[in-house]
């Protein structure tokens, strides 16, 4: 940890050294009169400067672990002020009284020079603290606009896909037959595709919806589904708590990638299962990949990840194991 150390600092400490001598030299001359005399004050300036340097470095370092620039933006800067210079007059102090339990008196001049050093360490931890600030609020304000950017390219993706000529023929081939068969069960279907519509387009402008929102679009989306396939499709949803936050039509996106990939026949059933898992919502289905699947399998999925790696620091989950494709996505606090 020590050799670690000092590789990874070395050159900076021999710059600090060699200009804390330099200045110990050129500032009090007069105190330099003999070896032992500049020996005790480049010592005591070198000591002070390495402090005040890396330990302020590091402060930051460890003050950033427990406040995000980004998410306490406010916080960390009031926090990393006050630390700074709490660090600062606590590390000249013990210093000082190390250097005075050695044999070293610090003169006047010196002092006031002690003094001087510390006001200007006080003020560059400042403007480095204002500044890092800044840094970071621009950073996080070039994130938002990129994720508000990933949000829209996916609203509209989603949306184009609802609207393609596929979605809108196999809608409505469903409902010709529908008509002739159930005129109520037709009724209904016209409702529930009018349902999905509204709500794709009333979402269009969100970046997040209530899971009670997004749940009672998937009701409509499902139905429309299962008119579609008949018993070759059944989707289960075993989402009981409502409370939270999602990115709208994420769980039909995902749902949409399952019968998109996967072999719906009457030999061959698919089975949707969507469902609450600890702080993830999961959409399961077993792997039964089409043979003459369009080269896009990812494209959506890698939507999804890129929208809720800015609204959530736990990450998408995808996994395919034992023959399922497990898809788990942050549920969002409001």
């Amino acid at each position: 940890m020590k050799l670690e150390f000092l590789k990874t600092n070395l050159k900076l400490i021999l710059i600090l050294i060699v200009a804390a001598t330099g200045m110990s030299y050129f500032i009090w001359k007069g105190c330099c009169e003999s070896i032992h005399s500049f020996y005790w004050i480049s010592a005591f300036t070198s000591t002070l400067w390495i402090a005040l340097w890396l330990g302020n470095a590091y402060l930051s370092d460890w003050l950033s672990l427990f406040y995000n620039w980004k998410t306490q933006p406010l916080q960390r800067f009031a926090i990393g002020v006050v630390g700074m210079v709490v660090y600062t007059l606590g590390i000249v102090f013990i210093i000082i009284k190390a250097y005075s339990f050695a044999g070293f008196k610090l003169g006047d001049d010196l002092e006031q020079t002690y003094v001087s050093t510390v006001v200007i360490t006080l003020i560059i931890t400042m403007f480095m603290t204002g500044r890092a600030f800044l840094l970071n609020w621009k950073q996080t304000e070039i994130d938002a606009e990129k994720a508000r950017r990933e949000s829209a390219v996916a609203r509209y993706d989603s949306l184009k896909n609802q609207v393609n000529p596929h979605f809108l023929f196999n809608s409505l081939n469903a409902l010709t037959n529908l008509v002739y068969e159930d005129k109520e069960k037709a009724v209904s279907f016209i409702k529930q595709l009018s349902q999905v519509y509204r709500y794709v387009l009333e979402s269009a402008d969100k970046e997040l919806v209530s899971i009670e929102e997004e749940l009672d679009f998937l009701k409509s989306y499902i139905f429309l589904q299962e008119i579609r396939f008949g018993q070759k499709l059944k989707i289960n949803v075993f989402i009981h708590n409502k409370k939270g936050l999602i990115a709208p039509l994420a769980l039909q996106m995902l749902i949409e990638n399952a019968i998109k990939h996967n072999v719906i026949a009457e030999n061959a059933p698919l089975l949707v299962e969507v469902y609450e898992e600890e702080k993830y919502w999961t959409v399961k289905n077993k792997i039964n990949i089409k043979s003459n699947l369009e080269e896009s399998i990812g494209k959506g999925l890698k939507n999804i990840q890129e929208r809720y790696s800015f609204v959530s620091d736990l990450p998408v989950t995808i996994k395919n194991e034992n023959g399922y494709f497990i898809v788990s996505i942050p549920i969002l606090q409001s």
